[in-house]
């Protein structure tokens, strides 16, 4: 694919961050995402012949909607200080323009990762992501049939999926002249202090946390493929895992099976399988925190097992998603709960294959219109061994795509698992 980088801003907020709000403080559930980054990339379809913009306006404009947003969102704007707070000090996200030499079709046609990551403003080297100090940097890709290609590295620590998403939402609104360029009051609980219920603590939790990856999960470069669950096979499936399962739960449970099997090929197989999923806790903490609050409000849930049967893991998945409250989310930070459990977890490593599984499905990433229209195509694109990302399918049927990432040997089995070859499509 030739992409050819054309310039590189910096886009600072289009108003000043006033001086008592320079200090964000992260909460307990930010640090364990202190070193993380993750990429959302959204595809639009080239405009209608009568729209009129041409491709240097299309960007000043989208340069001006993003200053705007980082008004509201200035924390964005800002660098990591410590493992306790951000510095709001309005030092702004790179924005960078890229020309495309491609038709934006084919690309989103074959979705591959090697293509997709030259769309996105960190490729290669992947220190670039731990020693960048940007919270957020976008890359906007201009295809020349006309489409235009949106990505956005965002630092872990001050968003997790929802938040990320809300905010290209936000942007997108901003640019196609919704009101959110005018209300401010719409962005009164974007900034929501999470470490007032979450106080942070002086403990190395995201060294932890990597730890925890980095020694259970498979070394090697990953191998990432696209699953599509159709939506007419989904209530097959979910009789399949368990009637009482969700989407999710079924989609889940059938990738971790056929992983977890395809795994047992390996010399370095372990006899316990482990799951973790991030949970939203927006509404399920009381009172419920603000649907578009900026930060990490997750809580991991843990389930492990040993059997392939599917229904058992099923019932587990979903019991442990269900037990996650405030009062679970409280006593489990509060107690220290979950970081004894990453301490399990690293004592008991040479008995476990470690997975993790997120997911964005139900987030509305397909609203996020700039005055193009929905995306064609929009996702987070990772590359790790043993790691699953979950979201709707562009069409809104009800469908699920899996972006699986697994050890070369392990995906040459998984999608050959009869199981997978009936209810997925590759790519």
């Amino acid at each position: 694919m030739d992409v050819k980088i054309i310039s590189t801003d910096i886009i600072k907020p289009s108003s000043p961050t006033p001086l008592h709000l320079k200090t964000y403080n992260l909460s307990l559930l930010d640090q364990f995402n202190l070193d993380g980054r993750y990429p959302l990339i959204f595809f639009y379809s080239p405009p209608t012949q009568n729209t009129t913009k041409t491709t240097s306006l299309a960007l000043d404009h989208l340069k001006n909607s993003l200053a705007q947003t980082l008004t509201h969102y200035y924390p964005f704007a800002g660098r990591v200080k410590d493992s306790f707070s951000i510095d709001c000090d309005d030092s702004g996200a790179p924005l960078v323009e890229a020309h495309v030499a491609n038709n934006m079709s084919e690309i989103v046609k074959r979705l591959e990762f090697d293509e997709l990551e030259q769309l996105m403003p960190f490729k290669g080297d992947p220190m670039k992501l731990y020693t960048d100090q940007n919270i957020l940097v976008v890359q906007v890709n201009y295809f020349s049939c006309g489409g235009v290609a949106i990505s956005a590295y965002f630092k872990h620590v001050i968003a997790d999926g929802p938040a990320a998403v809300n905010f290209i939402k936000t942007w997108s609104a901003i640019a196609s002249g919704g009101d959110g360029g005018s209300d401010s009051s719409v962005f009164k609980d974007v900034v929501f202090d999470c470490a007032s219920v979450f106080p942070p603590q002086d403990l190395p939790l995201h060294v932890l946390w990597r730890r925890c990856f980095l020694v259970n999960v498979p070394l090697g470069e990953a191998v990432v493929k696209r699953f599509t669950f159709d939506g007419t096979k989904m209530d097959a499936l979910r009789g399949k895992i368990g009637d009482r399962s969700t989407r999710f739960e079924a989609v889940t449970t059938l990738i971790l099976v056929a992983a977890a099997g395809a795994a047992r090929e390996r010399a370095d197989f372990k006899t316990t399988n482990v799951v973790l999923i991030p949970v939203n806790l927006r509404r399920r903490m009381n009172p419920c925190f603000p649907e578009q609050c900026m930060g990490n409000v997750g809580q991991a849930t843990m389930v492990k097992w040993k059997t392939d049967e599917y229904n058992i893991l099923g019932r587990k998945i979903g019991e442990s998603i269900r037990k996650i409250d405030d009062k679970h989310a409280r006593e489990v930070n509060e107690g220290g709960g979950f970081m004894n459990e990453l301490k399990n977890i690293n004592e008991e490593m040479s008995k476990m294959n470690l997975y993790f599984v997120s997911s964005l499905s139900r987030s509305g990433i397909y609203e996020a219109d700039f005055g193009w229209g929905k995306p064609a195509w929009a996702n987070v694109v990772l590359k790790y061994n043993n790691l699953v990302v979950i979201s709707d399918t562009s069409d809104g049927d009800n469908g699920i795509e899996a972006w699986v990432g697994l050890p070369k040997q392990d995906m040459v089995i998984f999608e050959k698992n009869s199981d997978i070859l009936a209810y997925a499509s590759l790519n």
